[in-house]
């Protein structure tokens, strides 16, 4: 077993540690549904207080643009991709919150408990670990006794899977969003060729130019406003989570080394954004 990097006897540690994990909770994230609502309140807003009695309602536009959008989309992915497109499209909404501070103060507890007791120790918290199935199962393989490099190869590999799942959940709306505009404009062209098919029939005009000139409005809001922001708020979400995992894949390898608990601590506060750095000791 490798020699730890830095030494301290027990009585350096504090205290007694008791183990104290923090469940991810999950939480409903306003900013996304009210953004949204909020976008297309000022729309709407500004449609009503027009002078004009214009119908900004058209069913054949709206099935070009969302329907189209979602039907093109498809042929760029699999059932799979959609699918997790779909998830992270509600994990958005409302998803699984985990405090970066936070799991850097288990970490850290965690790597007292080792330092004082054993690696073997960190074993004995099993209900609480059990709260935070990544934190289990980083702690499972320091337990196991598996080497520090095996560690961070495992959850490395977690950490690329998880990154690529959720490009791929992003790469669609950004794809959606690509076409929706495209849709609204092959959604004009439909519409002045029937408006000039029809110019012996005045009252055909009408229909055929909104269908012309809606879809073109549908396009761009279902692409600048829903889609893009989506994507945007996905790849938010999966930097977040990207931090807390590459976290929990440092502390659990920091462990198996058996390196002092302040050396973790400044491995730890290099990962995390300065307003979150933790002073443990």
């Amino acid at each position: 077993m490798a020699e730890p990097i830095m030494t301290s006897s027990p009585e350096t540690l504090g205290p007694e540690i008791i183990l104290r994990i923090e469940e991810p909770r999950e939480e409903f994230d306003p900013t996304t549904f009210f953004g949204l609502l909020g976008a297309l309140g000022l729309i709407v807003v500004a449609v009503m207080m027009g002078q004009s009695k214009a119908n900004f309602f058209d069913l054949a536009a709206v099935m070009i643009v969302v329907f189209g959008t979602i039907a093109v989309t498809s042929v760029s992915y699999t059932t799979d991709e959609l699918s997790m497109a779909w998830a992270a499209i509600k994990a958005s909404v409302k998803r699984h919150v985990r405090n970066p501070t936070t799991t850097a103060r288990q970490l850290l507890d965690l790597s007292s408990i080792a330092r004082r007791k054993g690696i073997l120790a960190v074993s004995l918290n099993e209900a609480e670990l059990r709260k935070d199935p990544d934190l289990k199962q980083a702690m499972t393989l320091v337990a196991d006794g598996f080497l520090p490099t095996d560690i961070e190869k495992f959850l490395s590999q977690e950490i690329d899977t998880l990154h690529e799942k959720n490009r791929k959940a992003s790469s669609v709306l950004r794809r959606g969003a690509e076409i929706a505009p495209g849709m609204g404009l092959i959604g004009t062209l439909v519409g002045l060729v029937q408006m000039l098919a029809q110019l012996d029939n005045p009252s055909a005009i009408g229909p055929a130019m909104a269908i012309a000139l809606l879809t073109t409005f549908y396009g761009a809001i279902m692409g600048t406003i829903i889609l893009a922001p989506l994507a945007a708020k996905i790849e938010r979400n999966a930097t977040e989570e990207a931090v807390i995992h590459t976290l929990i894949m440092a502390g659990a390898a920091s462990i198996a080394r058996q390196e002092n608990p302040r050396r973790l601590e400044i491995t730890l506060n290099a990962i995390l954004p300065p307003s979150q750095r933790v002073s443990y000791f």
